[in-house]
């Protein structure tokens, strides 16, 4: 079976992460949930901050914290989306008559997405934790 680490840290291949990296590694993915006190800002600002502070000491930071970056991201790219389409289905309602229906699948994208956000940042920490070279699924490689 092949490990994340095999195949999503080209030139790093030999690079064993100390403690301090991984710790921080950690918190660049715990870091997300900062959305949940300030939300919108708090999920991208927070992992940002630690990326920014720390990215120059340990490539597993600079690579953890990029990855961190680019999933909260690429959810706030999908948040935005689907806030989007709600308004032009309520906007349409307005016009045409009541569009519940089309309201459904937007109120189903945002009960999931966050449950998909917390699973996947436990993970990634949990990887970070493990010293492996973890990439998000589903992300936008941005940074």
């Amino acid at each position: 079976m092949t490990h994340a680490h095999e195949y999503s840290n080209p030139g790093h291949a030999g690079h064993a992460p100390g403690s301090s990296a991984r710790t921080w590694s950690i918190l660049c993915h715990l870091a997300g949930f900062g959305g949940y006190v300030v939300p919108v800002l708090g999920s991208i600002l927070l992992p940002l901050v630690f990326w920014l502070m720390r990215r120059d000491e340990d490539p597993f930071i600079d690579h953890h914290g990029r990855e961190a970056l680019n999933f909260q991201i690429t959810l706030f790219f999908v948040y935005m989306a689907v806030f989007m389409m709600g308004v032009m289905v309520f906007l349409s309602s307005l016009l045409v008559g009541p569009a519940v229906l089309g309201l459904l699948p937007l109120f189903f994208v945002f009960a999931i997405v966050p449950l998909y956000q917390i699973a996947m940042i436990v993970v990634a920490a949990v990887k970070a934790n493990e010293g492996d070279w973890f990439r998000y699924p589903l992300t936008l490689r941005l940074i």
